[in-house]
């Protein structure tokens, strides 16, 4: 009897090392937008979806378990790999919110499918498929990040803005302080690019971020028309 319940016990630990464990061991996420301004006007341009140009807004990029030190989980369980299936109701709201613009054109799936697999399957004991899309959907109604940036004056117009009146403002509507990421269009111009709020390991609430990614941006940048 003695043994039988060491077995038990043996078992259940390499069934939690090689399912759960793995993909429950995270620290905090990164939820990150992207203007889609910024990633079409540089050197490889961009394509638009089948469904059409998206609209002149910010695009969700994934939200990913992070560590506290900088790295990061992915691509924990291959054995379930991303299913449309399971979030056909949300897929209007995808398309609208979480565009692809990657080329060749496609219809987003392929987009989403990567997030989940390399990103999503890290936390899947937390959120299943469909509430890890629903959950970053919500997160991307909280932080309407557009309408903070126009509101302290900050337009996707072409002009250059200040580093800091951006992350301040950024701050000032979402209660917690950004990470802002930018590249170059194809002249060589900083300009803004993704912007990294964080979230807790509940995926329920914005805090504020343990570590900030690597890179920088110009004291000024450009916000590109879209």
């Amino acid at each position: 009897m003695k043994l039988n319940c060491l077995s038990l016990i043996k078992f259940l630990i390499l069934g939690c090392l090689s399912v759960v464990c793995v993909s429950q061991d995270f620290d905090f996420f990164y939820f990150v937008q992207q203007w889609p301004g910024s990633y079409c006007d540089t050197k490889q341009s961009c394509c638009y979806p089948t469904t059409g140009k998206p609209g002149a807004d910010f695009g969700i990029h994934g939200l990913w378990p992070n560590y506290n030190d900088g790295t990061y989980p992915s691509n924990c369980d291959p054995s379930n790999p991303f299913d449309q299936s399971q979030i056909s109701d949300l897929i209007s709201s995808l398309q609208k919110n979480w565009p692809t613009l990657a080329c060749p054109s496609g219809n987003g799936t392929a987009f989403w499918s990567h997030e989940w697999d390399k990103h999503g399957t890290c936390s899947e004991s937390l959120l299943d498929q469909h509430a890890y899309f629903q959950t970053t959907l919500n997160f991307k109604k909280q932080a309407n990040l557009l309408q903070i940036l126009t509101t302290a004056g900050i337009r996707p117009n072409g002009e250059s803005y200040s580093l800091e009146d951006i992350k301040g403002a950024i701050q000032g509507g979402t209660g917690f302080a950004p990470w802002i990421e930018c590249n170059t269009d194809s002249s060589g111009n900083s300009q803004l690019y993704q912007i990294y709020l964080c979230v807790d390991t509940s995926g329920s609430n914005f805090i504020e971020c343990p570590i900030f990614p690597n890179g920088k941006c110009g004291s000024n940048i450009e916000f590109p028309s879209f």
